[in-house]
């Protein structure tokens, strides 16, 4: 594994951290540690494991993004014979087994840039969000189009496209993956156990501002490459639109016109949180699970809508988009 290094990123993980860098340090040949003004003793706990540590500037906002590109740069600095980077959060750990699985993976498909595997979550039951969560991480295996925060990818592909783009504030895992697939690149899901993630959320305040986020980066992307043959998230920009304005703003100023007829527009949420909850019914969840992923996808349009107007708002107001943070 002498080719091998991770990038870990992260800021006040706490154990999750020890967790995550226990998993890896020792199993690749370069861990790099990118913290981003953690005041919990990460910093002094990654190098006690073993870690690199790169503690990133905050004069300069922060992202994911700029944390990972970051960690990346340091990591050649110390490994320059390095073919395979893995990417990984501070609040997930490596599965025994993952990276050599990968590795191989990649070695044996020279085509491919970048491989994931099953994220789970640690504690699924813990809380309703927990659960959503590992439903979510659930995608299906074989070649895709982007990757999650979590995955192996081959240096020389980063390379070619420039890493991260810095200035995203969410999706830019999808975004890169986006422009690996134009310099003719294949994304691939294997069949295999990755990652645990502890999402950690408890709250329904975080459940809305992780799912804003989500609205900001379809956005974002959408605005980046929407344009043809790519339609990077035109299709969930438009969802967001139509039903977390377009339809509630329609029936309610065309009731008086109507009569209140239109008001049967909103029979249009329960309706799609039914196929929603019958196609995960169909995919072997119990409806204690499916009804109440069906309910997040539709109430999600709203906290979707909302990471949408911000995105556009800012943009042209030319104002730089702040980091949503839900934990």
């Amino acid at each position: 594994m002498d080719s091998v290094g991770v990038v870990a990123i992260g800021r006040n993980e706490g154990d999750r951290l020890r967790q995550c860098l226990s998993s890896v340090v020792g199993r690749a040949a370069q861990v790099v540690y990118v913290d981003s003004g953690s005041t919990d003793g990460s910093v002094e706990l990654a190098r006690s494991l073993g870690a690199e540590v790169v503690a990133l500037d905050l004069s300069i906002p922060f992202t994911a993004a700029r944390a990972r590109n970051a960690g990346f740069a340091r990591l050649l600095e110390l490994l320059p014979q390095a073919e395979f980077v893995q990417f990984v959060d501070g609040d997930c750990e490596i599965v025994s087994g993952w990276i050599e699985q990968a590795t191989q993976a990649l070695r044996d498909h020279p085509d491919w840039a970048v491989v994931c595997g099953r994220r789970r979550e640690r504690f699924p039951d813990a809380t309703l969000y927990n659960r959503l969560c590992d439903m979510e991480w659930n995608t299906p295996v074989g070649e895709a189009k982007a990757c999650g925060g979590d995955a192996l990818m081959r240096v020389a592909a980063v390379q070619q496209v420039r890493g991260y783009n810095p200035a995203l504030i969410a999706g830019e895992e999808p975004e890169l993956c986006v422009r690996l697939r134009q310099q003719g690149w294949k994304i691939f899901r294997l069949d295999a156990e990755m990652t645990l993630h502890d999402a950690n959320m408890t709250r329904f305040a975080q459940w809305w501002k992780r799912t804003k986020r989500a609205g900001h980066a379809y956005a974002e992307g959408s605005w980046l490459h929407g344009a043809p043959p790519e339609r990077h998230w035109v299709k969930e920009t438009r969802s967001i639109w139509l039903w977390g304005l377009g339809i509630p703003l329609g029936a309610i100023a065309l009731a008086p016109l109507t009569k209140g007829l239109s008001l049967l527009l909103l029979l249009g949420y329960p309706l799609m949180a039914y196929r929603i909850y019958r196609y995960f019914k169909q995919q072997g969840y119990k409806a204690s699970d499916a009804l109440p992923y069906a309910a997040s996808c539709v109430l999600g349009k709203f906290p979707g809508l909302a990471g949408v107007l911000q995105f556009h708002a800012n943009r042209l107001l030319g104002r730089r988009n702040a980091l949503i943070e839900y934990k």
